[in-house]
């Protein structure tokens, strides 16, 4: 019997398993046939500590320096643009990130591409990085197998409580004194399957292409832009631009596809904001983003069962706050005291559903 079973290989169960590995075996199982297969191979893979509920931006902090001295982080930014009339949608975005405003001329030097025509307002912070996503999956995957083992295509289809946990899994069962539930959009199916109510986990759908820089700019130093009706937003990518409509449409959990028509109305929403026209989409994807109903994670306990934790509900967020949620998780599970104020942990327990 191992000491910990982990149910879902993308970046909360990874980090559940990396932070619990160091306290006794683990095994994680991930229905797909590699880890990190749905939303967190899809990320916008970007760091910006003051972006989310405040106990995310509690996290991310907190998470800073392990992802800047691990030497997963690079330099980005991060930059809103507005035209005439979303002054006061860029001041409460600008508010919401920490931004300071900034002339145009400054904005326009940033990303030359904005059309000077429309752009009227900006606002700009330095402290924005791009994570290297897959080789923090790599780094924590590497941490469960030094304690534990990855089982991939073991989709659960039977969970049981007895003396500890039983899950059945692609045919093999499996036992552990203690479950964790990091299945993202299949976290409440999976705590109904052990036999515990839901707490109203939201899977939404995020598309995003891969388009051709207009103009064929350089774009490897420009800020990642969000536009100030919250409509798209763009990030420089491998020597290309991903562009997203930034949409938050319901799904049910699946392997997520990106909306056609709702990729192309972001796509011209990002073209009235520059100079030039988006000519090729190089690839399109998308990716559910699961949120919990007060869009905060869910670290801890099932009130109704001490052995079962949730580890669920990261949103966007996943990554940022990898490091600080995963010793949080750690911690209420060995019962030591947690880095974060009681305030913080008690923003994350799953008791504030119940």
């Amino acid at each position: 019997m191992d000491d910990f079973l982990i149910i879902g290989g993308g970046i909360a169960g990874l980090t559940a398993g990396a932070h619990l590995a160091a306290h006794g075996t683990v095994t994680l199982l991930e229905a797909e046939d590699v880890l990190g297969y749905h939303a967190s191979s899809r990320s916008a893979a970007i760091f910006i500590p003051t972006y989310g509920a405040p106990s995310v931006k509690a996290l991310s902090l907190a998470s800073a320096r392990d992802l800047h001295d691990t030497g997963l982080t690079s330099p980005r930014g991060v930059m809103a643009v507005g035209r005439a009339g979303e002054e006061e949608k860029l001041a409460h975005i600008a508010a919401d990130l920490s931004l300071s405003p900034i002339p145009v001329a400054d904005a326009l030097s940033f990303v030359p591409i904005l059309d000077p025509a429309v752009i009227t307002c900006a606002a700009h912070r330095e402290e924005a990085w791009d994570i290297d996503t897959d080789a923090l999956l790599q780094l924590y995957a590497k941490r469960v197998r030094a304690n534990g083992q990855v089982v991939t295509r073991a989709p659960v289809t039977a969970i049981r409580r007895g003396d500890g946990w039983e899950v059945e899994a692609g045919e093999v069962t499996y036992r552990a004194r203690t479950l964790v539930n990091a299945a993202g959009p299949w976290a409440d199916r999976v705590a109904e399957q052990a036999g515990l109510a839901p707490i109203g986990i939201r899977p939404l759908r995020r598309s995003m292409a891969r388009i051709d820089v207009p103009g064929g700019t350089d774009a490897r130093d420009w800020p990642m832009l969000i536009g100030a009706n919250e409509d798209w937003y763009a990030k420089p990518d491998a020597g290309a631009l991903i562009v997203s409509p930034s949409e938050e449409d319901p799904s049910d959990p699946m392997d997520a596809w990106a909306d056609d028509m709702v990729l192309a109305e972001g796509l011209m929403h990002f073209e009235e904001h520059i100079t030039g026209e988006v000519t090729r989409m190089l690839a399109n994807w998308a990716g559910l983003r699961t949120f919990s109903p007060d869009r905060q994670l869910v670290i801890g306990a099932d009130p109704a069962a001490p052995d079962f934790y949730w580890m669920a509900g990261q949103g966007g967020y996943g990554f940022q706050t990898a490091p600080a949620a995963g010793r949080l998780l750690a911690a209420l599970v060995t019962g030591t005291a947690p880095e974060v104020p009681p305030d913080i942990v008690g923003a994350c327990d799953p008791a504030r559903f119940r």
